[in-house]
């Protein structure tokens, strides 16, 4: 399944994401997403493993031109001239001549002045043929509008928490307004029960309703959440390293969800954000040195 971005790009609708994939899994994970049949990719300057992705995608014997690469460019490489070479880092690593799409992985409004010039960066590594997209990844509505407001290129894609308890439906909404792919990070709520993120939250992967809806169809949790993505026209990148949990998350192209099971699922919002504020600045974090090699 495919999607059309607004720049006339398809991406594949499912892509494996390999946030927190430590770097010696990360090559086997992806290795195992294009056995399975996944054909994108999701990773990022900030996980440490795009030279392992690269690797996973070459020992997979598909041509280049089959794998949609993604990935991100991180807070502290931002600035017009910094985008630039974080292009390079990015494609050093990954072994390739060009993105599929980068992204940048904050607005960091802390210093947005950086974050228009890392996009106009963006712009440029676009209209030369070294990305066939670009986008942005946690824009809430405020920094979209200050971002098209000071850019030529509307972004194709904004890569956002959204599972079933978080759904962002002003974001979405944002999003669509200005034709912008929402995709979905931590898509089948990872996010709620990965551990020092809080113990007292209840996984998503737990809710009795997405049980229920998944016992009807004979399906997982994991796959109704992500055939919910699917069937709202969202992309979705689910994170694993598990051979067997890759395929299964991938095995969702053979059932449907009626309107009533899609609205149900929708109705589990709960509105509270369980990855960080985009607003909040994380100066530590934002520091983080991208190493060259």
């Amino acid at each position: 399944m495919e999607l059309t971005l607004n720049n006339g790009v398809t991406m594949p609708a499912l892509g494996l994401g390999v946030f927190q994939s430590p770097p010696e899994q990360t090559t086997a994970a992806a290795e195992a997403a294009l056995a399975a049949g996944y054909r994108h990719i999701d990773t990022a300057a900030a996980y440490g493993n795009e030279r392992e992705v690269g690797e996973g995608i070459r020992r997979s014997g598909l041509d280049r031109s089959e794998v949609f690469i993604e990935t991100k460019v991180w807070v502290s490489d931002y600035g017009y001239d910094e985008t630039l070479h974080a292009w390079e880092k990015a494609t050093g690593k990954l072994g390739v001549d060009y993105l599929d799409l980068l992204i940048l992985h904050q607005p960091a409004p802390d210093r947005f002045e950086k974050t228009i010039a890392a996009y106009k960066a963006l712009e440029t590594l676009l209209a030369d043929g070294r990305v066939r997209a670009i986008g942005v990844s946690n824009f809430m509505p405020h920094h979209l509008n200050q971002l098209l407001a000071e850019t030529d290129i509307v972004p194709a894609v904004n890569q956002i928490e959204l599972h079933p308890y978080f759904t962002q439906p002003d974001v979405q909404a944002a999003d669509a307004e200005h034709g912008i792919l929402t995709q979905a990070w931590s898509p089948i709520g990872g996010i709620t029960f990965y551990p020092g993120w809080g113990e007292d939250r209840q996984s998503v992967m737990e809710d009795p309703k997405i049980a229920d809806v998944a016992q009807t169809h004979g399906k997982m949790p994991a796959q109704v959440m992500l055939r919910w993505h699917l069937q709202q026209g969202r992309s979705a990148i689910p994170k694993s390293t598990n051979p067997a949990r890759i395929a299964e998350n991938f095995d969702v192209f053979d059932f449907e969800l009626s309107a009533g099971e899609l609205a149900a699922i929708d109705a589990l919002d709960t509105g509270v954000r369980n990855g960080p504020d985009p607003d909040e600045p994380r100066e530590d974090r934002f520091a983080m040195v991208i190493p060259e090699a």
